[in-house]
């Protein structure tokens, strides 16, 4: 597998299809942290509708995403938007969970202290709820980069004439198990390194607040 890869990467073959999955992953996961966190905010301050919300929060992954594929195709077309919009309904939701978790324990002294200093909803989420809960909107950060990937990539299986999934598909279904096992190696190693440097990155953040 390992040099399968290798002899792949070297002669460029796929390297347009690497590039298509990567940028649309990336669109994606960018899609879902900044609406993750700006839904989960403006739920956490607005209770009622978060209490008639938390029935699909409970249940959202229970539906699977790939059934509204044939109609984001008619929305969309056969572009990458179809992919990319899987992706993001996959990540979206683990951004929201993880604000809303990470706003509820923020201490009631800091939300006073936003109060005396007269910040607008705006500047209190800014300066003082979203810092306060970044250890878990950060955790939502990692949850969107892994579904995001599964989003895109699955997709990419269905109709899709480019993408590392439509490789795996069509190595798959040629008995390429060469490509097809290389295919998914690079996956995994992709994502793994996009974790570990995502984790590297939170412990320095966490040490940085706690010497704060």
């Amino acid at each position: 597998m390992a040099q399968s890869l290798w002899n792949i990467l070297g002669s460029g073959k796929f390297t347009p299809d690497i590039i298509a999955t990567l940028t649309n992953v990336g669109i994606a996961i960018a899609a879902a942290m900044i609406a993750g966190i700006a839904l989960g905010t403006l739920l956490q301050s607005w209770p009622a509708a978060r209490r008639v919300l938390d029935p699909l929060f409970a249940t959202y992954y229970a539906v699977p995403m790939y059934a509204f594929y044939p109609l984001l195709i008619v929305i969309f077309g056969l572009g990458d938007f179809p992919q990319i919009a899987i992706g993001f309904l996959l990540a979206v939701m683990a951004v929201i969970i993880n604000t809303l978790n990470g706003l509820d324990r923020v201490p009631p002294v800091l939300l006073k202290v936003a109060r005396v200093h007269r910040l607008d909803p705006l500047a209190a989420a800014l300066r003082v709820r979203l810092p306060c809960a970044a250890p878990y909107v950060f955790t939502g950060f990692k949850l969107a980069v892994a579904y995001s990937f599964i989003g895109v990539i699955g997709a990419e299986f269905i109709t899709s004439s480019r993408g590392i999934g439509y490789e795996i598909s069509f190595a798959y279904n040629n008995f390429d198990n060469g490509v097809m096992y290389a295919m998914i190696l690079f996956i995994l190693l992709v994502v793994i390194t996009v974790n570990m440097s995502l984790h590297a990155w939170e412990k320095r953040l966490l040490a940085r607040r706690r010497r704060a």
